[in-house]
């Protein structure tokens, strides 16, 4: 999996990456604190409505960073980005009120929200075979990881030394170093689709390849393609629900650990670390085993087997948080973080091979912003559920209902996702003229129309999925 390190310029793009994701979760530790500061046993809902602004600026800004994706050099828009980040970030030791939260939280989501899309969006172009891909998006997955695993165990070790104010100033240096090595990566060249009409060959411009490309109001229609994408692909149908179940449970590890650590267990703030870590520690061994796993088995048998686990865990979570806070519990709760962990990992992790097969490559920044903004949709419902039911019906009944959404979820993405779900299908077109370049291999059918079997992606001659024959 390391082999794909030796590409300089994907190397260059995952350190921006780790770096900006650990000075990320030292700001989560320390926003979790200073949330319990201000609010005391209300943290929980604090922190769910300030994770639902964080999902607004997500859901709002992904489809707009997208369509500027083919519009603005991908490296202009990451360190953009990265230092805005990193202005917001060092405003936040000076935040004395629960409205400067939720203010931060957007602003510097917002950003977050142009970065991600454009991250994905580049990594197939770096990395186009197949294999080095999927190293690559457990690499990432990792990556994600070191947020949920070393940044808290870092800020544990920095909390013995310093008071959380100062964690920030850690997340201002990972983004200005973020900053610094997209700077220094190679970036290849967008796909000529990509590019504004002025910029291409001819046979390259408006009405050659893609939906919307460049036509009044092209940069709006980008914005949508990626959503038409979603809507018309069984298999991403089915990825947006098992988004919605990875968040229900996710929500509860990040919306409610520093209740459940520092009011239920009444254990002291490195402890909020510990369960985080936890969750953080499940994810990335099961990131790192994931792409042996995917060479036998299919991404759909994997995705659907972690996600079924999802509310079995959660229902044990409700038991674990109505027992007494004994020791015993305390394990017990640790064990369920890392199962939510390890099954989010492996629903998460294969994610971005579903997106990639499911989309042209001119299409690949709509489709991932459009998997960023819907996936977060996810997480602006979960968060603050999470938060006001924590706060109004405590630890056990939030456990329950969240379990509950994710079993629908993840029972309505075993029905939308076909069992049979190859990349090449055969369809007819009856709504293309005889002579169409996208018709050289096609046969023609008594009826009329033409046949002919290829890789299937929605597209400007593909509007619909074919019907199983």
């Amino acid at each position: 999996m390391l082999s794909v390190l030796r590409n300089r310029t994907y190397r260059h793009l995952f350190g921006a990456q780790v770096v900006a994701l650990v000075g990320t979760g030292l700001a989560t530790v320390a926003l979790a604190l200073l949330a319990y500061d201000l609010a005391g046993a209300d943290a929980g809902a604090v922190l769910g409505t300030a994770l639902a602004v964080k999902m607004v600026a997500y859901v709002a800004i992904a489809p707009v960073a997208g369509a500027l994706a083919g519009r603005v050099p991908p490296r202009a828009l990451l360190v953009a980005a990265d230092l805005t980040r990193a202005g917001v970030a060092l405003a936040l030791p000076f935040v004395t009120q629960v409205w400067q939260v939720y203010l931060a939280v957007l602003l510097l989501q917002a950003a977050s929200a142009a970065f991600t899309p454009t991250f994905q969006a580049v990594i197939p172009r770096v990395l186009p075979a197949e294999r080095d891909y999927t190293h690559a998006l457990s690499m990432s997955r990792l990556a994600y990881d070191l947020e949920s695993l070393f940044s808290p165990a870092l800020a544990a070790l920095l909390l013995t030394l310093v008071p959380y104010g100062l964690l920030f100033a850690g997340t201002t240096a990972g983004f200005l170093a973020s900053a610094a090595l997209v700077v220094s990566a190679v970036l290849p060249k967008a796909p000529a689709a990509d590019r504004p009409a002025a910029d291409r060959p001819a046979a390259d411009r408006p009405g050659a390849g893609r939906p919307g490309a460049d036509r009044p109001g092209g940069g709006h229609r980008r914005a949508a393609a990626g959503s038409r994408l979603f809507r018309a692909t069984p298999r991403l149908r089915a990825l947006l629900a098992l988004d919605l179940a990875v968040a229900a449970a996710g929500a509860i590890v990040f919306v409610d650990t520093v209740v459940v650590v520092r009011a239920h267990f009444h254990r002291p703030a490195g402890a909020v670390s510990l369960a985080l870590g936890a969750y953080g520690a499940g994810s990335m061994l099961t990131a790192l085993a994931l792409p042996r796993v995917l060479a036998r088995v299919s991404d759909r048998a994997v995705m659907l087997s972690a996600a079924l686990a999802l509310p079995v865990v959660l229902a044990a979570t409700a038991a674990t948080t109505a027992a007494a806070p004994g020791t015993a519990a305390w394990a017990a709760l640790l064990a369920a973080w890392a199962l939510i962990g390890a099954a989010s990992s492996a629903v998460l992790t294969p994610g971005g091979r579903v997106v990639r097969r499911s989309a042209a490559d001119a299409d690949l920044p709509a489709a991932f912003a459009a998997q960023f903004s819907l996936s977060h949709s996810c997480w602006l419902l979960t968060y603050p559920l999470a938060g006001w039911l924590a706060a109004g019906a405590g630890l056990p009944v939030t456990a329950l209902v969240l379990g509950a959404l994710a079993l629908a979820a993840a029972l309505g993405a075993a029905a939308l996702w076909p069992r049979h779900d190859p990349d090449a299908l055969p369809h007819l077109h009856t709504d293309l003229p005889a002579g169409h370049p996208h018709l050289a291999e096609a046969h023609p059918t008594p009826a009329g129309a033409w046949s002919h079997r290829h890789r299937y992606v929605i597209d400007r001659d593909h509007r619909r999925w074919p019907q199983p024959a």
